[in-house]
């Protein structure tokens, strides 16, 4: 009994600590993986987290899709999104969540394409009337947008299917959708598979994906957000340091060939540094929300999401 108690009472010493810091005595950082999320896989092999908050209970949530990671924000069942598209951010904000964007977590405009098949299918403007398969309301559903704007269309002129990329990929390998709206993994397998990219996002978007937390959060924890940043930095220098090895734990994870980890490796910009580039497509992402129909409120000013 008097060790139960002994350790009860270490427990609650160390929750004590944490909170003196400025650090929660228990937090759930979100660990996703794909497209190619290499700071992320780095950290989790290297235990970067675990070492940068000691006495504070660490927890890694799976959560892969936005609205998922935006809703477990609100609830505070985790307190920093590590890599949330800019959509879903935008999405949750004009929706009255309170985010914040503490960093940049990659752009990768190379990794988020439209993959086809049929051999007469040479530019967007051929996806006139043709079904498309992809997620709703994401930044590959942007990059289509942007796509058919480009070659004088809207999205009006295409049959869209809401899928997630392995059904999208699926449903291009058996013909029954004419072109599918594809990223990381699922993209380069797709391109294995007898498919073939009509345009990725280069010119087209940024393809920005944030790390994000809450004001209440971060007001409530200070040292929070400034912990978790300098310890993601310390995995992406860690990454250029240890590029094999980095390369190494990124195919161990995602089940990729080690020929398809190193034609997506150079895809990603991962600078955390949060530039006026960055807060420009944020722009832009609010439009393209906006004009589809998808965001209902106008955020008057979305460089107040942005942590100054």
């Amino acid at each position: 009994m008097k060790k139960i108690l002994a350790a009860v009472a270490a427990l609650m010493l160390f929750a004590a600590s944490s909170e003196a810091a400025g650090l929660p005595a228990k937090m759930g950082i979100t660990y996703v993986k794909a497209p190619l999320n290499v700071p992320s896989i780095v950290a989790k092999y290297n235990k970067t987290f675990e070492k940068a908050y000691p006495g504070v209970a660490l927890s890694f949530p799976e959560l892969t899709e936005g609205p998922k990671q935006t809703a477990a924000l609100a609830a505070g069942e985790i307190g920093i999104a590590s890599c949330l598209g800019s959509t879903s951010a935008l999405l949750a904000a004009s929706e009255g969540l309170d985010v914040k964007i503490i960093g940049i977590y990659s752009r990768a405009p190379k990794a988020f394409m439209i993959a086809v098949k049929d051999p007469a299918i040479k530019t967007a403007a051929d996806l006139r009337g043709k079904k498309v398969a992809g997620p709703k309301g994401t930044i590959l559903h942007q990059l289509l947008a942007a796509a058919l704007k480009k070659e004088g269309l809207s999205m009006n002129d295409v049959q869209f299917i809401q899928m997630n990329l392995p059904s999208g990929a699926n449903a291009l390998a058996n013909g029954s959708v004419d072109a599918a709206l594809l990223a990381g993994p699922a993209a380069y397998n797709a391109l294995n598979s007898g498919a073939r990219m009509l345009t990725n996002g280069e010119g087209l978007v940024d393809a920005t994906i944030v790390i994000a937390a809450t004001d209440k959060f971060m007001k409530q924890y200070p040292k929070a957000a400034e912990t978790f940043m300098t310890a993601h930095k310390q995995s992406i220098e860690w990454m250029k340091k240890n590029e094999k090895a980095a390369k190494e734990m990124t195919q161990k994870e995602t089940g990729l060939p080690a020929a398809g980890v190193e034609a997506m490796y150079s895809w990603y910009d991962f600078d955390p540094t949060i530039r006026k580039s960055d807060i420009e497509e944020l722009v832009r992402t609010q439009d393209f929300l906006l004009e589809n129909g998808l965001q209902r409120s106008r955020i008057d000013d979305v460089r107040k999401l942005v942590l100054q």
